[in-house]
């Protein structure tokens, strides 16, 4: 089991003076990785189902993971998730490939279709369409990154005749994560993603969700080239060695802890100390 910690770029963390020293000593106690949310703006006043203060302060998830990959040597860096409709998809590309060069090979790309109406409203993007989309520009990111001669025609994105250096350390591609918790994102995390990442899920939603993605791979052919569908879940409650091995048990490869957004820098710090002694149980 790995072990990350959400919210690397957000609440208290936003602070340099903060999420720094959080993911050092996340490093230096043997967590695998950090990871990162999205929301380019909330809806104010805040409405279902936004998760988060229209005033809650979150960094770019680009520029605090090369911040961090500045200061660290091993720790790898998660995208938890990044909302794909609503980046055009080689700006991204860019983006994620100059930040795994700048980390050495450690980037984690988690991605998702987004959820917020008002998010998509305010950057003028369709909700209709978003699940598409992201296949779509998943698939121009990859040629981008490893065609030889990149070209991609599609509904969405179409290009030809162009080059993007340098390409990402980790070959083909960065391992891809794909968020939600529906059968249109489980088919998607088996069709077009290394992995699937469950968020705020209780041991019981996520044997769940596990049953749905297994449902998906009996109905739709998974590349070969993917590997072993990898498992991670931010999990809702606190942990303990007796739901760490219970979600270990439903074959989750990486629990991701999502800390009390209240929490100050000392307290961070000091969950950080004491979700550490779970990493060897």
């Amino acid at each position: 089991m790995h072990f990350g910690l959400f919210a690397i770029n957000n609440g208290v963390c936003a602070d340099p003076d903060v999420c720094l020293p959080v993911a050092q000593l996340c490093e230096s106690k043997g967590f695998e990785s950090v990871w990162t949310g999205e929301h380019v703006v909330l809806p104010d006043p805040q409405v279902a189902p936004s998760p988060l203060s229209p005033t809650t302060p979150m960094l770019d998830p680009a520029v605090a993971l090369a911040y961090i990959a500045g200061h660290t040597t091993t720790l790898k860096l998660g995208t938890g998730i990044i909302i794909m409709p609503q980046r055009n998809p080689l700006v991204l590309a860019k983006e994620m490939a100059s930040l795994d060069v700048l980390s050495r090979g450690r980037l984690l790309l988690g991605v998702g279709v987004g959820y917020l109406e008002p998010e998509f409203s305010a950057l003028g993007i369709s909700m209709d369409d978003r699940g598409a989309r992201t296949i779509e520009y998943l698939e121009a990111m990859r040629a981008i990154w490893d065609m030889d001669s990149p070209a991609y025609e599609g509904r969405y994105v179409s290009f030809r005749g162009v080059q993007a250096y340098p390409r990402p350390v980790q070959r083909p591609t960065p391992p891809i994560h794909m968020g939600g918790h529906g059968p249109a994102a489980f088919r998607r995390s088996v069709t077009h993603s290394n992995g699937w990442y469950g968020f705020a899920l209780t041991i019981d939603q996520t044997a769940s969700m596990i049953a749905g993605l297994r449902h998906a791979a009996d109905h739709h052919e998974r590349p070969a080239d993917l590997g072993v569908l990898e498992i991670s879940v931010t999990p809702r409650g606190p942990l303990d060695a007796t739901t760490v091995a219970a979600y270990a048990a439903l074959g989750v490869h990486r629990l991701i802890p999502l800390p009390d957004g209240r929490f100050t820098r000392d307290e961070l710090l000091g969950y950080v100390e004491k979700t550490a002694t779970l990493i060897s149980t």
